[in-house]
């Protein structure tokens, strides 16, 4: 077995090579070859579908309970803020610079690396399956939620995305709604008294004002927001219908189609989900998993921020190297000691769960 230095070196190398390799969302082929040559080299059997990579640890048992660690090697555009090449792995001060870098490239490799040094392990409380997904910033179907199908029943998740490696015992999910007000077409200067317009605004006033009753203690309310509101071509003309946006941030408390239905009740309009499955996720501090981060001084927290965990069924705690604050921002960066402290905090964390 290799020593922990020596995989988190490997993993800082695989970690540069990931950002000199494009990998827009539904376009990673590259670097799935990339994760294809690191479980080659260690002598680990893997398997793939489309862009997506997972393996299982050596000495897997149908009759134990099976842990997933989980994170994505696709990454969104850079933005046009950029002054560094965002391919270009730049280390100054201490900083691991280029596109992915911190979302969530070093939470992937760190993952690699710690699922690489348990993969020989006996006598294991759980299976260990590592997944590097694809089409995670884009919600595609071609990501983590096609690979379930293949992976036995998972008992609990990590997710590797950037959390300073405190512990995200919680994530909102979302529901993104497409609202369709209708009314009356007419000329604008005759009478109406069914304008959509002026319909749409005490719709709009409910998703303002309306609270659902359950409010999570990690995660606190349900947030509704009207984000788009469009209707209308001429300036004499009032159109036949208004359309709204309306982004949904849910708590734990609640799963989307509890949600949907309180919101079909109460609004006259059309209704219609762009999507069901970005569910909230949670993990009890109890769990043997947060357990373990507590015991090494982490603390928990509730993350307003969406990832893979809202496709999962299991219990699933959000935890990695890097800051949320810096994905997606121009001259994204990890630091390469957040690396090296994630490698060890995953494998103390591990240790804890899986030996105990």
């Amino acid at each position: 077995m290799k020593n922990i230095e020596t995989l988190t070196q490997e993993a800082i190398s695989l970690l540069k090579s990931l950002i000199k390799t494009p990998s827009y969302s539904s376009e990673e082929e590259l670097t799935a070859l990339l994760i294809e040559n690191w479980f080659r080299q260690n002598n680990i059997p893997f398997q793939r579908e489309n862009n997506n990579i997972w393996a299982f640890n050596q000495h897997f048992d149908k009759t134990k309970p099976t842990l997933l660690l989980n994170s994505h090697h696709d990454t969104v555009k850079p933005n046009q803020g950029y002054t560094n090449n965002p391919f270009e792995p730049k280390v100054e001060d201490g900083k691991l610079y280029g596109l992915g870098s911190n979302d969530a490239g070093g939470c992937l490799v760190s993952l690699i690396a710690t699922f690489t040094h348990f993969y020989t392990a006996e006598n294991l409380s759980h299976n260990i399956v590592v997944v590097a997904s694809a089409e995670e910033e884009s919600s595609g179907k071609k990501g983590l939620n096609s690979v379930l199908k293949h992976l036995p029943e998972l008992d609990c998740a990590i997710v590797g995305e950037p959390t300073l490696m405190q512990l995200a015992i919680a994530e909102k999910g979302l529901l993104v709604l497409d609202v369709v007000v209708k009314g009356t077409a007419s000329h604008a200067a005759h009478q109406n008294p069914d304008n959509p317009i002026y319909n749409a605004m005490s719709v709009i006033d409910w998703f303002k004002t309306y609270q659902f009753e359950k409010i999570s203690e990690v995660l606190g309310p349900v947030k509704m927001t009207v984000t788009q509101v469009n209707a209308g071509k001429q300036h004499n003309v009032v159109p036949a219908e208004c359309h709204l946006v309306v982004d949904i941030r849910v708590n734990d408390c609640y799963n989307n189609t509890e949600i949907l239905e309180t919101v079909r009740t109460n609004v006259n309009a059309e209704v219609t989900p762009r999507s069901m499955h970005l569910n909230a996720s949670s993990i009890p501090v109890s769990h043997g998993l947060v357990q373990a981060g507590i015991a090494l001084g982490r603390t928990t927290y509730g993350s307003p921020t969406l990832s893979d965990q809202s496709v999962l069924s299991c219990q699933s705690l959000k935890l990695g190297p890097g800051e949320s604050l810096r994905s997606h921002s121009a001259d994204e960066f990890i630091y390469i000691n957040e690396i090296e402290e994630g490698i060890q905090l995953y494998i103390k964390i591990l240790d804890d769960f899986l030996r105990n």
